[in-house]
């Protein structure tokens, strides 16, 4: 193992750790249950909007998995709380596009811009890991996708 790939391992390991987000949500706008069928990994995550329902304000998340899903989790929840929804729908798609990268690195614009989730460049070589890192994505596009239907209808939870 060479000193990048130990340096990202140490990353994701130290994600996996601290949980950042862990918790639910007292109120939220949108929610998502999110199970990985392979493995057993499964995350329920919420998100809470700003009044304008412009901006993820806050992210919660309560799940179980291997140290890969919940640091990724973990990673995902620090990068995006405070951004504008479009700006977390082009994290996620420069996540989406790491996994699919089969472990060849980005360009340098898209690596900078995942920070940390960078670090996931070496599970997306492993096929069946994918679905791990890829699970709170998954569920953050899908608790805001139900977030941005509540607010424009007026039913928040």
């Amino acid at each position: 193992m060479d000193d990048i790939d130990a340096m990202y391992q140490q990353i994701i390991l130290d994600a996996a750790h601290e949980r950042h987000g862990e918790g639910i949500l007292e109120r939220f706008d949108g929610e998502s249950l999110q199970v990985n069928t392979t493995c057993g990994d499964q995350v329920n995550l919420q998100v809470k909007l700003s009044e304008d329902g412009t901006q993820i304000s806050a992210i919660g998340w309560d799940g179980h998995g291997c140290s890969i899903s919940q640091a990724s989790i973990s990673i995902m929840t620090e990068m995006l709380e405070g951004k504008s929804i479009t700006e977390a729908m082009e994290l996620y798609d420069i996540f989406r596009r790491l996994m699919d990268s089969r472990g060849e690195e980005l360009d340098e614009e898209s690596e900078d811009k995942l920070e940390d989730a960078g670090a996931f460049v070496g599970v997306a070589k492993f096929p069946m890991r994918i679905k791990c890192a890829l699970l709170g994505w998954m569920a953050l596009r899908d608790a805001t996708d139900k977030a941005v239907t509540a607010t424009q209808g007026g039913d928040n939870v």
